[in-house]
């Protein structure tokens, strides 16, 4: 029986490097196969909120392409063998 409190931040790192390394892959390989260069943005645009005391800008891109959601897959896939 496996352990039902597994480390989340091991899930977070194992996605974090699949979507790494599988976006390198897609883009080295992106002229050969050209299915693995295909991408989407997802996030918003950097927002400024001016508090007088306080300046926060937040923002958040990530850009997906096919070869990162692989990555991301195998990731899930080796966080549930482990």
């Amino acid at each position: 029986m496996r352990n039902s409190n597994r480390n989340h931040w091991l899930l977070l790192l194992l996605l974090v490097v699949g979507t790494v390394i599988g976006g390198l892959i897609g883009d080295i390989f992106k002229d050969s196969l050209g299915i693995l260069g295909y991408s989407k943005t997802v996030g918003f645009e950097p927002v400024s909120i001016n508090l007088i005391v306080l300046n926060l800008t937040l923002g958040f891109k990530l850009f997906l392409n096919l070869a990162s959601a692989i990555g991301m897959i195998i990731a899930i896939f080796i966080f549930t063998r482990l």
